[in-house]
């Protein structure tokens, strides 16, 4: 990790500013983290069980049925899918910082309902509105993220926000686990409570942190995104890094809004179409994995094996950057779908009293979730957040965070009835990781297929190589060599309708426009000399 903090040699000013911003924003992943893992202990609780159990009983004693269970996990996911659709007018109305803050504050409502909650329905409420704000927030970190991060960092400070998510993880078991044998309602309350610390700390940081330099050119407001952009890189407004920087983000956004319009409609046409199909079944193939089975239920289902270890991803932090996107993501595949498989057919052929082969289970799960959090944990994040233009981002990237809590609900939701042994269920038990590992195959061949290489580019530089760059393959030491600020003025001179010339025709007229500039130059020295 440290060689990743330093920048490329020649890189004007301080980068420690945009990266603690970027890396403070990540803590909304504790959020995300924390209440998706305490609500497995809190269903095992004994009082819980007793307090909200309404008849039902297992050996003699109060439980939940699979449709109780399945609606009280699933309905924050539920919530998150709406949450992420929501940000993109949130975080394009309000800006990405005020969006942000409003989201902490439709969570806060949701982990007040749970707690004041003694029955299943004021619970469920709860659980709706805090995953409300959960699917905001999800969906505005990258996006803030992406769009203050220097592009030499950004996969890592991205990443970063799956690293609070499992220290979120963490810190539900260490709670849930202190708190589980209570007689009394401190069992369920206090892990639930402790998250309005984890709001209180996003949305007081939150205040004092710049709106992104892009959101202000969306807005046509050029010099409170340049103070955004030398407050990030620790410059003067007038440096030359920040004019440059700040003049190609400003004419890259030009020539996008001249393309086309960033209505929704617009963001299934053509090549953003292409983008944000990769982006939804990334999202979408990241639950797939059966990673949210694992943490919604693998404390139940491994009985046997002993407590679940949270492994972190922060070797994924420092390969995003030195491996790039796509051999990580094939890496994180190929060893996702091995454990899987190893896991489904030692299960199936190991009863519950065989002691060895569950610890060889747990060992494996293990192994797999180290795969996961190096690899398709942080990466989904970093592809999703860097493959959009500015004009349609926050649509977009709502909807591909969308796809992934859609396919959350649906895994929270179905899974007690695929492994359970209540009337009616499918009864699969250790079968469903056959499920699991055929997608993780999956996932090997749809990133060769669709995930293009964008380690060390700038967001401006991944809309070129999206132009020029017909299969995801090819993409792979793809050097950009277009400036949008030639390009703006060659459209101009040349009178080119960029919805109809290709951004290969503008760059040529640049190339022609500077070459063209250069012997006028050389011919005026001539003349002077003679």
């Amino acid at each position: 990790m440290p060689l990743m903090l330093r920048p490329p040699p020649d890189t004007a000013g301080k980068a420690s500013p945009a990266i603690l911003v970027g890396f403070f924003v990540a803590f909304g992943g504790i959020l995300f983290g924390y209440d998706t893992g305490t609500i497995g202990g809190i269903l095992a609780m004994p009082y819980w069980l007793k307090e909200f159990s309404t008849g039902y009983t297992v050996n003699g004693q109060p439980a939940i049925t699979s449709s109780q269970s399945s609606e009280i996990v699933s309905l924050l996911s539920a919530g998150t899918f709406f949450g992420s659709l929501t940000a993109a007018p949130t975080g394009d109305y309000f800006g990405r910082r005020l969006g942000l803050m409003i989201s902490t504050l439709v969570f806060t409502f949701g982990v007040i309902l749970q707690t004041a909650s003694t029955d299943i329905p004021l619970f469920v409420a709860g659980r709706f509105f805090a995953g409300y704000g959960v699917g905001m927030i999800s969906a505005l970190i990258p996006l803030y993220q992406s769009e203050t991060a220097p592009k030499w960092i950004r996969g890592t400070i991205v990443g970063a926000y799956q690293l609070a998510i499992t220290i979120g993880l963490l810190l539900a078991s260490v709670v849930d686990n202190s708190t589980h044998l209570r007689n009394d309602t401190g069992s369920y309350r206090i892990p639930i409570a402790v998250q309005f610390a984890w709001a209180i700390v996003l949305f007081v940081g939150m205040i004092f942190l710049p709106e992104t330099p892009r959101m202000w050119i969306k807005r046509d407001k050029p010099e409170k995104a340049g103070k955004s952009l030398a407050t990030l890189r620790r410059l003067a407004v007038d440096h030359p890094a920040v004019v440059e920087e700040m003049s190609e983000i400003q004419a890259n956004h030009e020539y996008e809004t001249s393309v086309g319009q960033s209505s929704y409609l617009d963001c299934f046409k053509g090549n953003l179409g292409k983008r944000l199909a990769t982006g939804c079944l990334l999202q979408a193939l990241q639950q797939l994995t059966g990673v949210n089975f694992i943490f919604y239920y693998g404390t139940s289902f491994f009985t046997h094996s002993g407590r679940q270890r949270r492994i972190h991803p922060l070797p994924g932090l420092y390969m995003v950057e030195a491996w790039g996107r796509r051999p990580l993501l094939l890496f994180g595949a190929a060893g996702m779908a091995i454990c899987q498989f190893t896991v489904a057919g030692v299960g199936v052929g190991a009863g519950d009293d065989n002691l060895a082969a569950q610890k060889a289970l747990i060992a494996f799960v293990c192994i797999y979730i180290f795969f996961f959090a190096c690899s398709w944990g942080p990466a989904a994040w970093v592809v999703t957040g860097e493959i959009f233009p500015l004009k349609v981002r926050a649509k977009s990237l709502s909807m591909t965070t969308a796809s992934n809590w859609l396919l959350n609900w649906a895994i929270a939701y179905s899974t007690p009835y695929l492994v359970n042994s209540d009337p009616g269920d499918a009864k699969l038990g250790s079968k469903v990781f056959f499920i699991w590992g055929s997608f993780c195959f999956v996932c090997f061949f749809f990133v060769w297929a669709m995930i293009y290489e964008t380690k060390g580019l700038s967001l401006e530089q991944v809309d070129e190589l999206y132009a020029k760059v017909p299969k995801a393959w090819q993409s792979v030491g793809f050097i950009p060599t277009v400036s949008f600020q030639e390009v703006k003025e060659a459209q101009g001179e040349n009178h080119l309708d960029a919805r109809k010339a290709s951004l290969v025709d503008m760059e040529n007229a640049a190339m022609r426009r500077h070459s063209a500039g250069s012997e006028r130059a050389e011919g005026s020295e001539k003349a002077e000399d003679v």
